[in-house]
Parts: structure tokens; C-alpha cells; sequence
């Protein structure tokens, strides 16, 4: 489970949340046996992820990344709801590259590629808004999409510490939004805070709590907080949403695995949750699609 503290200054021209991510990042880590710059790259990932789905106005409201590149981790898919779920993937967990600068390369890993958001808020169709990549940090990725999509000034700090037995020792996040109306001032005291503010894992290795990181970043303003949310890695993977995938395949696909496979066996990619359909089952699918 990680807490995300919200915060906002007085005058309601900043935004702020933090989240101590480490219990996801090793949730994910465990499920999916992640390498450590996999690790990493997702860890941040769900890390900002959860921290978007914290912003959405309602429980049922959702918020899926996709995140590809040409490099050898080749994607992930990170989706977060407003209840408090987050979950994700990558499309290659096993990746082992050589440190850069002594520290992982996670945009190696993930090269260049795009970043598209999609948002469900219960409208007719989601909205989707894509930009390409520009460090594959992740960090950076995010902070660009807020900028060009939702024409909204972020500030996104991310971090991952990976321990020697592939576990995250520190994982947490910071989002800071600079709301309509703030002026120049107020922007130029964050610019400089934030760009004075040590790296997150630091932050927590030395023991910091999310208020003392929340002040760092709002000093100089008085800090108004907000109540808070929890979020944890959780899947709700369920036969009924299996059933809608196997549908949207088409009747074409559908018969040819009742013919050839006598049945399917589904592993869900968020979790390691197996379902299993039978013949009599699939050919039930396989009349609804036509």
C-alpha cells in the first residue's frame, strides 16, 4: 500500500503530491520477477501512474499509459483507476544492460518511442493524448506529455532504489502543478526549489517524510494539505473482461482456436492469475461474435 499526501499552497496556485511507492514497486516486482533496470522503469512508471489516478474526479475514472520504444524492454502498459487500484506490465522484464554514470539505464532499456494517455471518464470515447518520448526516464516523458497534451506546467520527480536482492530498498514520487492563475513569481520560487531539491531516494533514505519532501518543495509558500489517498498494486482482472477480449478477436479467430486448441488457456498480464475456457465455452464466445 502507498499513501499519496496532497498538499496545496494558500493561495491555491500549486498542487502537490507525494507517494511512498516502495510496497508496489515490489508487488510488481515479485509478480512479474522484474530485472533491476526493468525494475526501475516500472517502478516510476506505476509510481506516476498512481499518482495520476489520484487526480481523476471519480472512482470508476481510469488512466492507461503506453509507454514503446525501440529499445531491448520494448514497452509497458500501466493503468490506475480512481479507486485507489494501479497495475502495469513490461513487455520484456527480463533486461540487463551495464550502469550509466553508476546508475541504471532505464532509458536505454526503453529507447526512443512514444508515450500515449488514454483517459476514461465515462464518456462516450476516451481521450487520448500522445507525445514522443524524450528521455525514456520516465520522468521527463510524463512531465512533456503534461506540458503538450494538457497544456498544464508539471514538475515530476521519480525515483527507484533497487537493493542487491533485486527488491526496491526506495521508491516514491513527486507531481507538482502550477494552477491557472499562478503568475511568474510563483513559478520561478519552484523552478528553483525544485531544481535545488536532492533526488527522491535520497530524500528517503535519509528518512524524510512525505511533509518534510512536500516543504522542500513549497518552500517559501504555506502549505495548505488535502486529504490524502491510498493506492496499492492490484489487478482486476476478472472471466467477464477475458470473455470481452476473446469476443473483440472476431468470430474468424474464435473458431479457429476451437478448432485447433480445444479450448484456451489465458494468463492475464497484470497478474499471474490463469483462465481456462473449454470448448462448449469458446463456441458460447464464438456465437456472440458472430
Amino acid at each position: 500500500m502507498g499513501h499519496i499526501t496532497k498538499a496545496m499552497d494558500a493561495g491555491g496556485n500549486v498542487r502537490v503530491s507525494f507517494i511512498n511507492s516502495r510496497d508496489i514497486v515490489n508487488t510488481a516486482q515479485k509478480i512479474h520477477n522484474t530485472s533491476p533496470v526493468v525494475t526501475a522503469a516500472l517502478g516510476r512508471s506505476l509510481t506516476v501512474m498512481a499518482l495520476m489516478g489520484a487526480l481523476l474526479k471519480e472512482p470508476t475514472d481510469n488512466v492507461t499509459a503506453y509507454i514503446k520504444g525501440d529499445g531491448p524492454l520494448g514497452g509497458m502498459v500501466i493503468t490506475a483507476d480512481g479507486a485507489g487500484m494501479v497495475k502495469g506490465y513490461a513487455y520484456q522484464p527480463l533486461v540487463d544492460l551495464p550502469l550509466k554514470k553508476g546508475k541504471l539505464d532505464v532509458g536505454g532499456a526503453i529507447g526512443r518511442g512514444s508515450l500515449a494517455i488514454s483517459r476514461d471518464l465515462g464518456l462516450k470515447d476516451p481521450y487520448v493524448g500522445k507525445v514522443p518520448l524524450v528521455t525514456g526516464e520516465i520522468g521527463e516523458d510524463f512531465t512533456y506529455y503534461f506540458a503538450m497534451s494538457e497544456q498544464t506546467p508539471t514538475a515530476i520527480s521519480l525515483g527507484v532504489l533497487v537493493d542487491t536482492d533485486l527488491s526496491a530498498k526506495q521508491a516514491g514520487g513527486l507531481i507538482v502543478q502550477l494552477m491557472p492563475g499562478a503568475d511568474e513569481k510563483t513559478a520561478e520560487i519552484l523552478e528553483s526549489n525544485l531544481r535545488n531539491m536532492p533526488p527522491i531516494t535520497s530524500l528517503l533514505e535519509e528518512g524524510q517524510t512525505p511533509e518534510m519532501i512536500i516543504e522542500t518543495a513549497l518552500e517559501g509558500f504555506f502549505v495548505k494539505y488535502l486529504d490524502g489517498a491510498d493506492y496499492e498494486y492490484r489487478c482486476d482482472c476478472s472471466m467477464e473482461k477475458i470473455s470481452r477480449a476473446l469476443i473483440s478477436l472476431g468470430a474468424e479467430e474464435l473458431a479457429d482456436m476451437i478448432e485447433k486448441d480445444e479450448g484456451a488457456e489465458i494468463t492475464c498480464q497484470f497478474c499471474p492469475k490463469v483462465y481456462r475456457l473449454s470448448t462448449e465455452e469458446l463456441k458460447a464466445l464464438y456465437e456472440s461474435a458472430k
